[in-house]
């Protein structure tokens, strides 16, 4: 990760914010599909749509390995989501109940 003065990061921060807000003014998933399409490499968002799966598996119940098979993730990497599932900013978490109808 790039080493950034208080003013980089201040200005990070403020984009940061700007973008969640950006996806939070996108009405269909349509909308988001496109803005994911032109922020990011198609290397990048594989990477997003692969961690995503790995979420929804992890959430079934699935073991490691099956996901891996399933899915081409290395084990690595979904120990990664794991932790993040279970101890990260609660936003799998969030988006799963979600998905699933339970509201917030």
């Amino acid at each position: 990760m790039k080493q950034l003065d208080e003013q980089h990061l201040k200005a990070n921060r403020a984009a940061r914010n700007s973008l969640a807000e950006a996806f939070h003014a996108m009405e269909t998933p349509d909308e988001i599909r496109a803005l994911l399409r032109d922020l990011t490499t198609p290397a990048e968002l594989e990477a997003l749509v692969d961690r995503w799966r790995v979420v929804q598996l992890l959430d079934a119940g699935l073991p490691y390995r099956e996901i891996h098979d399933r899915t081409g993730v290395s084990v690595t990497t979904i120990g990664r989501v794991a932790r993040f599932l279970d101890m990260g900013h609660g936003g799998y978490a969030l988006a799963l109940k979600r998905l699933q109808g339970e509201g917030e």
